[in-house]
């Protein structure tokens, strides 16, 4: 048996100054900026939310700016064959510690290990 929920809403940024777009969603969604360097490589930033909220995750990137989705998972193994068995692809895996996936419809994803402390609430459980 594993687990998985929703985690993180990430904001693809196509830019060079993610500072910039940090302040903006920071201020158009009224939620306070936690870091604006989360891993050290000036990828990511990370806006407040409560412990019942999805992540709230910009990241810089290469290709066109989208919204994503993350689903973090206590097995990450068995939650990508999962998915798998429900249509989705694995694309990539990143740096062993995520999975990105594309979903039959198209939208890209990732599958990633337990991010918070409490895992829970709007937990599901796969047998």
């Amino acid at each position: 048996m594993h687990h998985s929920r929703l985690s993180t809403l990430v904001l693809d940024c196509r830019t060079s100054d993610l500072k910039e777009a940090a302040t903006f969603w920071s201020r158009a969604l009224g939620k306070p900026i936690v870091t604006l360097d989360q891993d050290g490589d000036g990828k990511y930033a990370e806006l407040a939310t409560l412990a019942d909220e999805p992540i709230l995750l910009l990241q810089r990137v290469d290709h066109d700016s989208r919204v994503h989705l993350d689903i973090e998972t206590d097995d990450l193994e068995a939650e990508a064959a999962r998915l798998e068995k429900l249509g989705a692809k694995r694309i990539a895996l990143v740096r062993e510690r995520w999975w990105v996936m594309e979903a039959p419809s198209g939208h890209r994803f990732c599958v990633v290990q337990k991010q918070r402390e409490a895992f829970g609430p709007h937990l599901n459980r796969w047998e």
